[in-house]
């Protein structure tokens, strides 16, 4: 990677991308790394080397975001790791993707102060309610735009726990060129996170209830984008957080919320961010090593709590299905992390080599430990990584005293992120931001639960329970899903 300007239109830039697991550093392109999703070899691709911010970047940064809002911002920051898509393009991509009223407040990502210290970024202001929406706008732009250029198809395969699915249809429903095939933990979602997927009846839109959990689901879709020849054959691609484009899109917030809680370019704020897949907070990692202010960047888990242990012991040990618990912050029942494997690659001093052991054998077998290793301390000490629990019972508690005490509302996961935060509050010298996952109305029996009567639903979502669903029932069976796929390929067009 080259060097950058303070003005990134003025860029002549070179932006390389490698994987976690290619000791070779075989550079790849932005746009074949957004069609593909996960490398070659298994590995996640991440940046050749982060670019790098300083003072006069971050104060024009303010002034973009305060004189042309929150699309021109991250144009500004996209534009760092992209370098074959012309500026303007990227403008325009930038400017479709976050609207208003597509997105429920001008601000598209509005900070509020909760309480003492404790702010709360507003990340489920999109169509689906839900964070997700922040980077599947901006990828279903990046998709349509890229295949028109090169007139091809893509079919995107994905796995969700609940919000990712909802999110990716609605971005890419009825877009020339794509297909979703969207994997779902039979049984696993809400009501009305089924209703958001399942009530669609877009021709492009295949949605599979799988018989596990969100972690088999997860590994299915590993295991078809592993078999080179079946993911060429039918252009498979990736919309989960494996897809580097995500969690670009997902540093534009951090910029935003940090902009928008603070004065001057020297305070610094910390993040307090519910955990599942480590997507959202790998996210804020590399704003941090990008050089932007932040001091801590707090992982609050719910009862699957495996990467609370590792930040707290080195041990990284992974659950069976049958091992990871059911909660009422089900979007964070998760106990294999994907994205954990781009923050140990940074950490092991980006060894490809060890972390194609770690992640391609270890985990496989259980997991490892760093516990002895001279790295484990750099995770809180360099990189600035803290971590909490939440319970079932902490979050209920954390629900009602927000909505009895603050007259404000949140989900079970906010609550999580808000009860690890309030543990953390004493020990941190500077604002907390909790990111927000999503709007209470998608978990109503836990509002009702907490405050005794249920979630008020937005207008736009009123109609939403009403909808036939449209899901297929397949078993846990990476071969059941490779040929649901090439069935549907074969009797639907997307031209």
């Amino acid at each position: 990677m080259g060097e950058y300007c303070v003005t990134p239109w003025d860029r002549v830039i070179s932006v390389d991308y490698i994987s976690t697991r290619d000791a070779s550093r075989t550079p790849a392109r932005f746009s074949d790394i957004l069609l593909g999703g996960l490398a070659p070899d298994g590995g996640l691709y991440l940046p050749a080397t982060y670019p790098q911010l300083d003072d006069a970047q971050l104060s024009k940064w303010r002034e973009v975001l305060a004189n042309e809002g929150y699309a021109a911002l991250a144009a500004e920051v996209i534009s760092l790791f992209v370098d074959d898509i012309p500026v303007e393009d990227i403008k325009a991509i930038t400017a479709r993707a976050y609207t208003y009223p597509k997105f429920n407040s001008e601000d598209i990502v509005p900070v509020t102060e909760l309480e003492d210290n404790i702010y709360l970024g507003h990340l489920s202001e999109g169509p689906t309610a839900a964070f997700k929406d922040m980077a599947m706008q901006l990828l279903g732009e990046l998709f349509e735009y890229e295949l028109r250029r090169r007139n091809e198809t893509i079919n995107i395969l994905g796995a969700t726990s609940g919000d990712t699915g909802s999110s990716a249809e609605y971005a890419m429903r009825g877009r020339e060129g794509i297909r979703v095939f969207m994997l779902t933990p039979a049984g696993r979602m809400t009501p009305f996170q089924q209703a958001q997927m399942f009530g669609l009846d877009d021709p492009n839109i295949f949605n599979i209830a799988l018989d596990g959990v969100f972690d088999d689901c997860q590994d299915v879709v590993k295991a078809v984008s592993a078999d080179a020849e079946f993911k060429k054959d039918n252009r498979i691609g990736a919309v989960n957080s494996i897809n580097w484009a995500r969690l670009m899109a997902q540093v534009v917030y951090y910029v935003s919320s940090w902009i928008r809680t603070t004065t001057s370019n020297d305070q610094k704020v910390s993040f307090s961010v519910p955990t599942g897949n480590f997507g959202d907070i790998c996210a804020g990692h590399i704003a941090r090593q990008m050089g932007l202010p932040i001091d801590r960047l707090i992982v609050a888990t719910n009862e699957n709590d495996v990467l609370d242990e590792f930040f707290r012991t080195g041990d990284y040990r992974v659950r069976s299905s049958a091992d990871t618990h059911e909660t009422s912050s089900p979007s964070m029942d998760i106990s294999r992390a994907s994205n954990f494997e781009r923050f140990i690659f940074d950490l092991l001093g980006r060894d490809a080599t060890r972390v194609n052991d770690l992640f391609g054998t270890q985990v496989r077998q259980g997991g490892f430990s760093l516990a002895d290793d001279a790295n484990f301390e750099k995770a809180a000490a360099e990189y600035g990584f803290a971590s909490g629990r939440s319970t079932h019972a902490d979050r209920v508690a954390t629900i009602a005293d927000v909505h009895s005490r603050l007259d404000v509302l949140i989900d079970p996961h906010t609550a999580d992120g808000v009860h690890v935060a309030r543990q953390w509050r004493d020990e941190v010298n500077t604002p907390i931001i909790v990111l927000e996952t999503a709007l209470p109305v998608k978990f109503a029996d836990t509002i009702v639960e907490a405050i005794g009567e249920a979630p008020q639903t937005p207008e736009r979502f009123a109609a939403i329970m009403d909808a036939p669903f449209k899901v297929s029932d397949l078993p846990n069976d990476t071969d059941a899903v490779k040929q649901y796929i090439v069935d549907a390929i074969a009797n639907t067009s997307v031209k």
